[in-house]
């Protein structure tokens, strides 16, 4: 060791300057500090530039050089951020994503947002600092740092939901279309009375389900004030699904059939149809939009619009390289159907019956 120089502590290595300093130093956001750290200039004046070079310095910030191997896509790795992990649903798009990267080479972060503005912008600037190739958005949501990585044209691929921020590239499957199957297997089995169950406040892609059932129900001659929607708030489906359910308890008829936009919310909804002692399907058919193979195992009482999760992955994968590959990206929409749990799947698009 040199005479006369001493090794600074360990509690002096842990206070080692960081971002957040450099960005109150030079009176800037921590986005801004980090762009400008990472040579994206381009949304900044001089003068902002300026001060946050003299900040680094003054505080003797050394940044992490894995910005530069993002620029040159040599990180190999991808984030996902997703809603909610102990939806089955949610789990079987990560297995299936993470399967297809690993299988190119790449890694992946995986985090979880619980469905919050707030920790979804906490993680999308978490994962910028570790040099991330691109973002795999499982139902996101509106946010601030969302919309600045959107303008600012990071890589992102949107799954399930589309980018509630603007165009984006998009996986999933037809939402408006799964809903109409829904009904029209209701319709055909002559049950018109009708409720649709669903969490709030609803996403993009309930919306969307929820809509293409009760637009393909007025077709048929179903007036939509015969449909009763019943919403719950809560991230749990199950227990969404259990509280709308009990919603329907107090309208003045109990429905015939019920639409449920999670497999989740039907296991809520059969719950509670069990203890008012409501036979299913006999009295009450309940169909929902997921497919998952519990279904076979704990549910023989349900039909299900069956979505290929596990496909997602190779399409995110595939559609991240041609982000990358600066190819004008095309949404991929993947085919859904209708399954019993208890017999064959049905095709997606149910066929008119002759004269109809």
């Amino acid at each position: 060791m040199t005479p006369g120089r001493k090794t600074p502590s360990k509690s002096k290595a842990a206070a080692a300057p960081s971002l957040a300093d450099v960005a109150r130093l030079a009176n800037v956001s921590i986005s801004t500090a980090s762009r400008i750290v990472n040579g994206e200039l381009g949304r900044a004046s001089a003068e902002t530039v300026a001060r946050v070079r003299r900040a680094i310095e003054e505080v003797r910030y050394h940044p992490n050089h894995i910005g530069r191997s993002l620029r040159r896509r040599e990180s190999r790795i991808v984030a996902m951020l997703i809603a909610n992990l102990d939806n089955p649903a949610m789990a079987a798009i990560m297995a299936s994503t993470e399967a297809a990267l690993r299988a190119d080479g790449y890694v992946m972060f995986l985090c979880d947002t619980h469905d919050r503005a707030d920790l979804q912008d906490e993680y999308l600037y978490a994962m910028r600092s570790q040099g991330v190739e691109g973002y795999v958005m499982v139902t996101s949501v509106p946010s601030p740092g969302l919309k600045e990585f959107v303008e600012d044209g990071v890589p992102m691929v949107f799954v399930s939901r589309r980018n509630p921020c603007g165009p984006g590239a998009f996986v999933g499957i037809d939402n408006v279309a799964a809903g109409a199957d829904a009904a029209d297997h209701f319709w055909f089995q002559g049950i018109t009375e009708l409720a649709v169950l669903y969490p709030e406040p609803n996403s993009s892609a309930t919306q969307e389900r929820v809509s293409g059932f009760c637009r393909r129900l007025e077709t048929r001659g179903v007036p939509p004030e015969r449909i009763i929607h019943a919403a719950a708030p809560g991230l749990f489906h199950m227990q969404v699904g259990y509280d709308a359910a009990q919603g329907l308890a107090a309208r003045t008829r109990w429905p015939r059939g019920i639409l449920c936009v999670s497999d989740q919310i039907a296991y809520g909804a059969y719950r509670f149809t069990q203890e008012c002692k409501i036979p299913v399907p006999a009295a009450c058919a309940l169909v929902s939009i997921d497919g998952s193979p519990l279904n076979a195992w704990l549910a023989p009482w349900l039909t299900s619009v069956f979505v290929p999760y596990g496909d997602f992955g190779r399409q995110i994968v595939e559609l991240l390289i041609s982000i990358w590959g600066d190819d004008a990206p095309s949404d991929r929409i993947l085919p859904h159907r209708i399954e019993s749990s208890g017999g064959p799947g049905i095709p997606s698009r149910v066929q008119e019956p002759d004269g109809a």
